[in-house]
């Protein structure tokens, strides 16, 4: 079981925002901590409330004393409830389970994504500049440019289509 310091030391908003989580995943979580918080608060409030009664003072401030003696009796023969908790385990460690099975697929697609970054980022680096750019290093990287080039060569257009409607015509004869 964790301990509060490294509970504490969690920073959940950052997990939230940085891990890349889905909806549900996120709002089991935040279901989770709610309910954990809740039985803490309830537990420190149970736990700082006095454990003893003080059946004299009953005695000396109520006249029948036979309602104070059956209560008493009732409290020493008070036997709790002992509750099957496994059931709950098993739930918990379930959710735990597909929490990190979750954790663990998010965490392999960010890796790939953040190969995919880097490698675009790298590519984008080592790019020459447009102006170093030649006509054959565009129809190197695009060769449908050059089929469409050849094409129109073939069938003797020069012109452009739509370049003299965007650009305006400009001969001058």
């Amino acid at each position: 079981m964790a301990s509060k310091a490294t509970v504490a030391a969690v920073d959940f908003t950052r997990i939230y925002s940085t891990l890349g989580l889905g909806k549900e995943t996120i709002a089991a979580l935040q279901a989770f901590r709610k309910r954990h918080g809740d039985a803490q608060r309830i537990h420190a409030q149970y736990a700082s409330q006095p454990t003893t009664v003080d059946f004299a003072h009953y005695r000396s401030v109520l006249k029948n004393s036979a309602i104070i003696d059956d209560a008493e009796k009732l409290l020493k023969d008070f036997k709790p409830v002992i509750y099957d908790v496994n059931a709950h385990t098993k739930v918990i460690e379930t959710f735990e389970a597909k929490a990190v099975e979750k954790a663990k697929e998010t965490a392999q697609k960010i890796d790939v994504e953040l190969k995919e970054l880097q490698a675009t980022l790298a590519n984008i680096e080592e790019a020459r500049p447009f102006e170093d750019l030649t006509v054959e290093d565009v129809g190197n990287a695009h060769p449908r440019i050059v089929e469409a080039v050849e094409t129109m060569v073939k069938k003797g257009k020069w012109t452009v289509p739509g370049y003299k409607e965007k650009f305006g015509d400009l001969s001058l004869m």
